[in-house]
């Protein structure tokens, strides 16, 4: 039987990690970070060291998946696609381009592939932000623009957590 804990209105099972907090990293030279290690307890244990990293969708970041998240993605990815059309294979090369399995070394440094730091402009400090079931990554100035000042942020809030989701409040 699963053991099932609340956090902050969310119910999840032991399974899954849920990462919190933004950390400023160091990069290297070698284009290694250092996991910080509030994010590296936030894995549930029995979680390998295994990830998978590859450019966002909508923002210009990376995002870092656990392996059992990504299997999770994967899954749904497999249950909503019809490899007999052509826009679904267009969607599934696009989702799987510049996609690369990374690996904690025993220093809990990760290696991140050039190529996806060269396509966010990262340099020197990188911002490593929890997200839930992932983590973000991004250059330091690029995160401190986004949502700074932004007043919008607010009104989604209300729009999608607020009194404009109905099912919520009834």
């Amino acid at each position: 039987m699963e053991n099932f804990y609340i956090f902050l209105f969310t119910t999840y099972t032991t399974g899954m990690a849920t990462f919190i907090g933004d950390y400023i990293c160091k990069l290297d030279a070698k284009g290694r970070v250092l996991l910080p290690a509030a994010l590296k307890r936030q894995m549930t244990e029995g979680m390998q060291d295994r990830f998978v990293i590859k450019k966002d969708i909508f923002e210009n970041c990376l995002v870092l998946f656990p392996m059992d998240e990504w299997e999770r993605q994967n899954n749904i990815i497999k249950e909503r696609i019809n490899v007999y059309d052509r826009e679904h294979n267009k969607f599934v090369r696009g989702f799987f381009k510049d996609t690369f399995e990374v690996k904690l070394d025993g220093n809990n440094r990760l290696l991140l592939p050039k190529r996806l730091l060269n396509i966010i402009g990262a340099d020197k400090e990188l911002v490593l932000a929890g997200q839930s079931m992932k983590i973000e990554i991004w250059p330091v100035d690029a995160y401190n623009n986004i949502l700074s000042g932004d007043s919008t942020f607010a009104a989604l809030a209300e729009k999608i957590m607020g009194h404009g989701n109905n099912e919520s409040n009834e």
